[in-house]
């Protein structure tokens, strides 16, 4: 099993910033693939990120000028920094842990983000 835990997420006004923070404990197996996915209300969990341990990260097109992902040097705690944040942004951001070895595939408990003036 695997454990995640996201912090970071709140209220900004457009065009500012939001960093957010995914840590993964449990039995985390190598090499494995960390994501952030977002859900809007009445809208379809999205992809916003993902990074393969030890690669460079994949974005989706909305994201991939204002968002960075990032792991640390343990590869265990996934960021998301946020910059020039939009309305279209507000949306619960959620992490994902996959092993693909062993099969796992976990969510964390996610983390609002709210963009509005």
């Amino acid at each position: 099993q695997v454990q995640l835990v996201e912090s970071g997420g709140g209220l900004v006004q457009p065009g500012g910033s939001l960093r957010l923070s995914c840590a993964a404990s449990g039995n985390i197996y190598f090499p494995n693939r960390m994501g952030w996915y977002r859900q809007a209300p009445g809208k379809q969990r999205e992809l916003v990120a993902t990074q393969q341990s030890g690669d460079i990260p994949d974005y989706s097109d909305s994201a991939k000028a204002r968002f960075t992902i990032s792991r640390d040097a343990a590869e265990t705690t996934l960021y998301l920094q946020m910059n020039s944040l939009k309305p279209e942004d507000t949306a619960v951001y959620y992490c994902r842990f996959r092993d693909g070895a062993m099969g796992g595939d976990y969510w964390g408990q996610g983390t609002p983000v709210t963009v509005s003036s």
